[in-house]
């Protein structure tokens, strides 16, 4: 029973806003009293953003200190699972060490240097991870679905030293001009697959602090511009130790009622670990927690059921579409899932009625929900079993001990509760800005150390946040963050596109999905399969439009002059649920 989040969250406003149950007195009690004076989660203060904030007295200075301290503690039990093979955290953490004297000792990495990582999940992708970090380096995450132009940005942007690639990844972005060395490792073995990074040296690693660069995660700004967020270790340290917090507070809230679990927790890795919610939510927090973690390649629903009942998983998480396949799927009763007694959503919105029919399909378990972002490393509100049930559209009251939320103004003031405004975040785990871009930074987080969603939402009486709508011009497509203006200026390259719109509309798999309207150039003949060709060359599959539609007339305007897009969304929308 673990909150879980990724980027945003949404659901429509006055969904679901009774009364939330007796469930949010008993998880209050139980964190009151992990968080009393010696308790697992006492808190004291630091100085921060300009503000004292809370943070936690027992978190590890750095995450190789929380490497080495938990795999210590959880040393036999089996920590991962990739295919056939299976380690234990002790034998992960001797590999991790081992490639990340290798990266120091051959291939000259040093402290802040940024290394991305650009590969599928497996295990050596999480052991590779670990030995960058280790060795002192920044681990830059790169999206493993991105074309060979779009990686070569974000490794220029980034300033990438080395590059540690899958060879599919690798051959992506070999032709192209960057300043990074690439050394490529395999999956499977980690003896063989990650050879070209070992060293079975005795030479020293760094020495760390919790103010130096841990990571650099990237997210698409409505501009369409890549922009790096930066996170020192003390912020994702309290990332996943807030998560490890809530994990906490409802085995605490089990244990009183008698109910506490007694086996080895275990989540399936089904997102991947390119994003904050594999790193932080799955990867991080299960060194907290002594969670195995089982590894999927891709998704794939039947899959992921063989392996909840194989693997006797407790936990999953996913964007909405995952957990509904789930219940939805024809052979579920085949299989044995009673052990999996969370089903969590993040990434993009869960529709209200999924989740009743999750709730009804799997009646031992329960749908929760959670709100973050990559900026806050995936903090922020989450909604737990009854209390989601009762205000399903709402993404949960702040996590406590660390997270605060404001709704603010355009100019920055703080909204009264039951006003719309933008949502903002402050806690220790938010990102230190964007790499390089003090213009960018300054404009996401407030004088007061609030980062600003671009989420426009509402709190009610309970605390609980409503997200009613987004400022930024961005479209959510199962988990994936798809700037507008970026599929519009790739559209606009076309020669024989005059205007062009593109915007998302509901899909039940996948939340939204991108659409696009356009209008051609005089005499000139445009079919939808000639722009999904000609666009595929330039962008991600996953941004490409899942339908074009043709207007013959200029397209409605603003005031401004921009192109009015609500217009277009509403007169699109109905033909949408016709199709």
């Amino acid at each position: 029973m673990e909150l879980a989040v990724e980027k945003r969250g949404r659901n429509p406003v006055g969904a679901g806003e009774g009364m939330a149950s007796e469930l949010d007195l008993d998880l209050s009690a139980a964190m009151d009293a992990l968080t009393a004076p010696g308790g697992p989660l006492e808190t004291t203060t630091l100085h921060r953003f300009g503000r004292d904030l809370p943070v936690l007295k027992g978190a590890p200075p750095h995450l190789p200190a929380l490497f080495d301290h938990y795999c210590a503690q959880h040393a036999d039990l089996v920590y991962l699972v990739d295919g056939d093979l299976r380690l234990t955290f002790a034998q992960v953490h001797a590999l991790a060490r081992e490639a990340a004297i290798g990266l120091v000792a051959r291939h000259g990495v040093q402290v802040s240097d940024r290394v991305g990582i650009a590969a599928r999940n497996s295990a050596n992708w999480i052991i590779a991870y670990m030995a960058v970090l280790m060795a002192g380096g920044c681990a830059t995450l790169l999206n493993g679905w991105w074309t060979a132009e779009e990686m070569a940005g974000a490794i220029a942007l980034s300033e990438c030293t080395l590059i540690l690639a899958d060879p599919p990844r690798a051959a992506r972005i070999g032709g192209l001009e960057h300043s990074a060395s690439v050394v490529v490792f395999e999956h499977g073995d980690p003896r063989l697959g990650l050879a070209p990074l070992m060293d079975a040296g005795t030479a020293e690693l760094p020495p760390l602090g919790p103010d130096d660069l841990a990571s650099i995660l990237f997210t698409s700004g409505s501009t369409g511009q890549c922009k790096g967020a930066v996170s020192d270790h003390r912020g994702v340290v309290h990332g996943a130790m807030s998560y490890a917090a809530q994990t906490l507070m409802t085995y605490t809230y089990l244990a009183n009622r008698g109910e506490a679990p007694t086996v080895q927790p275990c989540a399936l890795v089904a997102v991947p670990l390119f994003h904050v919610t594999g790193e932080v939510v799955l990867l991080l927090q299960s060194f907290i927690l002594g969670r195995k973690l089982v590894l999927m390649e891709k998704w794939d629903a039947t899959e992921a059921i063989r392996l909840i009942a194989a693997e006797h998983v407790t936990y999953f998480v996913g964007v909405p579409l995952m957990s509904f396949e789930i219940a939805r799927h024809p052979d579920r009763d085949r299989y044995d899932l009673s052990s999996c007694v969370t089903f969590a959503a993040g990434g993009a919105p869960r529709p209200v009625e999924h989740v009743h029919v999750i709730r009804d399909a799997l009646p031992h378990a329960y749908p929760i929900l959670g709100y973050g972002l990559t900026e806050t490393n995936g903090v922020g509100c989450g909604n737990f079993n009854q209390n989601y049930m009762d205000k399903p559209g709402s993404t949960g009251p702040a996590s406590r001990p660390l997270v605060e939320v404001a709704i603010l103004d355009d100019e920055g003031a703080h909204l009264p509760q039951g006003e719309v405004g933008e949502v903002a975040i402050r806690s220790i785990a938010n990102f230190t800005g964007y790499w390089r871009n003090a213009q960018a930074t300054a404009a996401a987080v407030t004088s007061d150390g609030f980062f600003r969603t671009g989420d426009l939402g509402y709190l009610d009486r309970d605390g609980y946040l409503f997200i009613v709508d987004r400022k930024k011009d961005i479209i959510i497509r199962g988990g994936e963050n798809i700037a507008a203006s970026e599929v519009e200026a790739a559209l606009y390259s076309h020669p024989g596109v005059a205007e062009a719109s593109i915007f998302g509309l509901p899909d039940e798999r996948l939340g939204e999905v991108p659409v696009a309207v356009f209008v051609a150039r005089p005499g000139v003949v445009l079919t939808a399969e000639d722009l999904r060709e000609f666009l595929g060359t330039r962008l991600a599959p996953y941004k490409i439009p899942v339908r074009f539609w043709e207007e013959t007339a200029k397209l409605p305007r603003l005031g401004t002059e921009k192109v009015d897009k609500r217009a277009l969304r509403a007169r699109y929308a109905a033909q949408w649920t016709q199709t």
